[in-house]
């Protein structure tokens, strides 16, 4: 199973001041902004290596990253790992007893599949699991 890390998400309380630093202070540039209404939050990708930074911004109060927001202020909010099947390692982690926040994979309005595991089972950190489209699915 072929794993790597697909984007490293930080959350800030304004995507235009948030994207000050990596943009302007590092000089990454900002390949796309969207909005994820189903997830209620604006996001900026800034590719790093093979990998992104990704800027969320909170677009409603309620949203539960608002809530995490407002309890833990700005910062790291997750890490995303890209793998090639996500039910099977969805099946995998819960073989071993591995805590997940979804039970079944959920999907994006862009194909990606993902899904979350509880940050009780890896040491404090919430991690994304995510499986890209496959090409042949396009």
């Amino acid at each position: 199973m072929a794993i790597k890390i697909n984007h490293i998400a930080i959350v800030v309380p304004d995507l235009d001041e948030g994207t000050g630093f990596w943009a302007d202070a590092l000089g990454l540039r900002v390949s796309k902004v969207e909005d994820v209404a189903d997830q209620q939050v604006r996001v900026a990708f800034l590719p790093v290596g093979d990998s992104n930074i990704e800027l969320l911004q909170p677009t409603d109060d309620d949203s539960g990253v608002a809530r995490y927001l407002q309890k833990k202020g700005p910062g790291l909010h997750h890490i995303c790992l890209e793998v090639d099947n996500i039910v099977e390692t969805m099946d995998q982690l819960k073989k071993a007893n591995v805590q997940l926040i979804n039970e079944e994979p959920r999907s994006g309005h862009d194909g990606v599949k993902f899904a979350f595991i509880h940050p009780r089972a890896t040491g404090g950190t919430l991690v994304e699991l995510y499986q890209l489209p496959h090409e042949d699915a396009a």
